[in-house]
């Protein structure tokens, strides 16, 4: 069962021929937004951003997205593509009777809501970005290019071997939490700490808190992902990264591509894996775009500093789409 979250409902909906859980709030006349999660994430990672907007006056949709939560989990790895994905958000706002909505995602959810304003263009309003940039089309297969970057420890390289990391942070669901889960350092303090862990598996690195750090969440909180996914194991959420090279293949078309709705985007100073840096560039493919840096702040934004994104993207919103 999803964890409550004040003033949200949480729904079943049929879409793209699964059943996923959604939390739904605000007015449902106000300007809609949907929150896509990422890695190793759940809907819930937006609970302080969906009582603001919903108090805000904007109708609110934050689903669980396959593979995660309460919503389905196929069993083919292709199931997981880019399409299934998106077409996964245009069916929540099929489902809740909206025709277009602001896409803002964090991480993975970051990848879908940019690849939505591509795919989905019709129901795409604008896009919030959090720690993702937009990544135009890559000149080679990702896999390999993140192999040559970080060779077989790359994380994402790792996941590509079918039920091996699955199964090691599945025997470990709080360990991996509890080592993921941290507040932002400098990089510089964190540098010197990763070397310990530079030639370790990355699942293992992670479980045993190599890096340990400050603890992001409370326990009750910290309780909530481990509770779901010592139910559901991780293989749903790890299939959406088996999918980089299958979605550059299916994605041919978007070489140059260009996104032409309102755009922002919120990066996180300390984040270690989506730097401020890989944001720049961005507005030589949107035209429209706003940039803001939250100071202080690691991968986990939304969790982190949850009233400062909330401050940035009212703002934006109240401009450009005022309820």
């Amino acid at each position: 069962m999803a964890a409550p979250i004040d003033g949200a409902r949480y729904c079943f909906i049929e879409t793209n021929e699964i059943v996923v859980g959604c939390y739904e709030a605000g007015p449902p006349d106000g300007p809609a937004v949907i929150l896509s999660h990422g890695f190793p994430e759940l809907a819930y990672s937006w609970r302080h951003q969906i009582r603001a907007l919903a108090a805000a006056g904007y109708h609110v949709l934050a689903p669980d997205q396959r593979g995660y939560g309460e919503s389905d989990r196929p069993s083919e790895v292709t199931d997981y593509d880019i399409f299934h994905l998106t077409g996964d958000l245009a069916g929540v706002l099929d489902a809740c009777d909206v025709d277009r909505a602001l896409f803002v995602g964090h991480d993975w959810g970051g990848l879908v809501v940019w690849q939505a304003a591509l795919l989905q263009s019709d129901r795409v309003a604008g896009v919030v970005g959090v720690n993702t940039p937009y990544f135009p089309r890559l000149p080679l297969p990702p896999i390999q290019v993140f192999r040559s970057v970080g060779g077989e420890n790359n994380y994402i390289v790792f996941f590509q071997q079918r039920g091996v990391a699955d199964e090691m942070m599945a025997a470990n669901v709080r360990g991996v939490f509890a080592g993921l889960m941290q507040r932002g350092r400098p990089p510089a303090e964190l540098a010197e700490l990763v070397k310990t862990a530079a030639n370790e598996n990355w699942v293992e690195a992670v479980s045993r808190r190599a890096v340990g750090g400050e603890a992001l969440l409370t326990d009750d909180e910290l309780d909530v992902y481990v509770k779901t996914f010592e139910r559901t194991g991780f293989t749903g959420g790890i299939n959406w990264y088996r999918n980089f090279d299958r979605n550059w293949e299916l994605t041919s078309d978007q070489e140059g591509a260009k996104i032409d709705v309102p755009c922002l985007m919120v990066t996180a100073e300390w984040d270690p894996v989506l730097t401020p840096a890989m944001a720049q560039g961005m507005d030589s493919w949107i035209a429209d775009l706003e940039t803001h840096q939250i100071a202080r702040c690691g991968h986990w934004t939304q969790q982190e500093q949850p009233d400062e994104l909330n401050r940035i993207m009212l703002d934006w919103l109240g401009r450009r789409f005022p309820t």
